[in-house]
């Protein structure tokens, strides 16, 4: 009888377990989020994070929240001789939780580690030309998104971006916006929308201004936006990210329809911090 039952009690136990997880790991970040914030840790991001001075005072306590949890579920690890301190962990979280606000948020629930290397770092891929023949590439990159569970920051390049917040280039904005991007698979510059968005008016926002971008880059016509957002959109959907962010007020001014559509996904309008 009991050989009859055990897997029986093995599968509800298992069954019970899957379906109790998340509503406890949502019970351990309210308890993360109700502790008091690290005095050093404010100190850092008035520092290093010069717009959170500006926003308002419900946006700055979510994103200390939001820091807190996001420190006790992710893994920073150091390369090329980086040693990781609370300055880093906080000035990336800080930026990183700046997507997050407003909106209920699984905090990237793919990604695991945060890698960190001294400055721009090397990468390697292997290319194969029309002629067949193949050769190694090296590009050196600022940040990269894996789907795998990693970020790759150059530390430098973070301390760049944070420290101007009005350029319209963060590197970790533009990361961590692939991190949402690649929610639902791989990036394709559209991450999974609210209900009260639809994808064909995400769609005609961003085609339109994607395809300009394009052009813009092939006559090297002036453009708000970078012209690496022209590689694909899932990149036009990092680059837009960065802008709307940094320079809300321009881009709310020349592209007021793709400006609304990001206000509405992010939930939170830069325009009146």
């Amino acid at each position: 009888m009991l050989s009859f039952l055990l897997p029986i009690i093995i599968c509800v136990l298992l069954i019970g377990f899957s379906v109790g997880k998340p509503y406890w790991r949502e019970y351990k970040r309210g308890v993360i989020r109700k502790k008091p914030f690290n005095k050093q840790w404010r100190k850092i991001i008035q520092q290093r994070m010069p717009y959170f001075r500006g926003m308002p005072a419900d946006l700055q306590l979510q994103l200390k929240q939001h820091i807190q949890v996001f420190l006790a579920e992710k893994e920073f690890i150091g390369c090329n001789g980086v040693e990781i301190t609370d300055e880093i962990k906080i000035t990336i979280a800080a930026q990183a939780c700046l997507l997050l606000l407003n909106r209920k948020t699984d905090y990237y629930p793919k990604l695991n580690t945060i890698l960190v290397y001294p400055s721009a770092f090397v990468k390697e891929q292997q290319i194969r030309n029309t002629d067949g023949v193949q050769y190694t590439k090296r590009t050196a990159l600022s940040g990269e998104s894996w789907e795998l569970g990693k970020i790759v920051l150059s530390w430098q390049d973070t301390l760049d971006g944070a420290e101007i917040p009005d350029d319209g280039h963060n590197v970790v904005i533009h990361e961590f916006a692939h991190q949402l991007d690649q929610e639902d698979g791989s990036a394709n510059g559209a991450p999974i929308l609210g209900k009260d968005q639809d994808y064909k008016s995400w769609s005609d926002a961003f085609s339109k201004q994607f395809e300009l971008l394009k052009k813009q880059a092939l006559s090297g016509s002036p453009s708000l936006f970078d012209y690496y957002g022209a590689t694909n959109p899932a990149e036009f959907f990092a680059v837009a990210s960065e802008v709307f962010f940094e320079q809300s007020n321009k881009f709310n001014h020349y592209y007021p329809t793709l400006y609304r559509q990001l206000s509405q996904y992010y939930k939170v309008d830069p325009v009146h911090w």
